[in-house]
């Protein structure tokens, strides 16, 4: 067992290593949220402003609880209308531990939205920076002498997004590519290229419906699709209940990874305080208890003539 867990250590922190730069790994997968559906501006930049007045929303991710450097993930994300609703302003703002390895990133996004008979399309770009660094000095080698394990090497990069998202009052549908520069590194020289390689593009696809059962209860199923050349295809699907306009309560299933439970509470108008957990499926539910997620969100209201009520997405 000790073997073993020594095994999934090392893997944890390789994967931390690849996981911005993909020295050789050109299908890694983005960080993953559980609740997707109540952090979606982080996923696609054309989601700024789609609800029409400032909103805000914090998460956090410990998953894999019990293996020793499992990612721990925190992100933040604010976005507003402006006052005519045509543009909409965004700021998403990330940073993970894996391992020896921290990432902080920052962009900020630009959304330009289209009136349509019953909601509305919106086209987006974003842009910023990637901080990669690595706590080399507290792994634990046998060669302690090995020159490539020294220092804490950091690097930032710039990066840039697209999106696109159209929603009416009952459902919404969205296509991006958050990152669409490759950040890579030359292990030798430890220098930084950035370039547009379209055939290792990351495409979120997501969706979700709104079904008024009666005055009381809603159905909401979801979907978000991953795709990467060179790795499967990963799908998240989700069915949710909202009952009395104020309580979340639903499932998803990751594909070939997780099972999730997730309630989410609207406190009032304004505030959502949402939870997931999640029960991993692959050989590595024998080394975790599963992973935990927590986000709040806040919508703002400054203009004293506009109610802000509860949105669906």
């Amino acid at each position: 067992m000790k073997m073993l867990n020594s095994n999934v250590r090392k893997t944890v922190f390789l994967l931390g290593f690849v996981s911005l730069f993909g020295l050789q790994a050109q299908a890694q997968f983005e960080p993953q949220f559980t609740q997707y559906m109540f952090n979606e501006m982080f996923i696609n930049p054309a989601y700024a402003g789609s609800r029409g007045h400032m909103s805000m929303t914090g998460m956090y991710r410990n998953q894999w609880v019990g293996i020793e450097g499992a990612p721990k993930t925190q992100t933040f994300s604010g976005h507003t209308a402006l006052r005519n609703e045509k543009i909409g302003l965004g700021l998403s703002i990330l940073h993970e531990e894996i391992g020896v390895t921290q990432d902080f990133s920052a962009f900020a996004s630009y959304a330009y939205r289209i009136a349509t008979e019953k909601g509305a399309l919106a086209m987006a770009v974003s842009g910023g920076v990637i901080h990669h660094q690595e706590q080399l000095l507290e792994l634990k080698i046998q060669d302690q002498g090995d020159q490539s394990f020294m220092g804490t090497p950091r690097l930032t990069v710039p990066n840039m997004g697209f999106g696109t998202y159209y929603s009416t009052r009952d459902y919404y549908v969205g296509i991006s590519i958050p990152r669409m520069l490759q950040n890579r590194v030359d292990a030798n020289t430890g220098k930084a290229t950035n370039k547009v390689e379209i055939p290792y593009w990351h495409y979120y696809l997501m969706g979700g419906y709104v079904i008024t059962l009666d005055e009381s209860i809603k159905l909401k199923p979801t979907t978000m699709v991953k795709a990467v050349s060179g790795a499967p295809i990963v799908a998240d699907l989700g069915l949710h209940v909202l009952m009395n306009e104020v309580l979340w309560l639903g499932g998803s299933y990751r594909t070939n990874d997780s099972w999730s439970a997730i309630m989410s509470l609207q406190l009032n108008k304004q505030m959502r305080l949402g939870y997931s957990y999640d029960y991993t499926l692959t050989d590595l539910n024998q080394f975790n208890t599963g992973s935990h997620e927590i986000t709040f969100g806040y919508d703002f209201s400054f203009d004293k003539k506009k109610v802000v009520t509860p949105r669906y997405f």
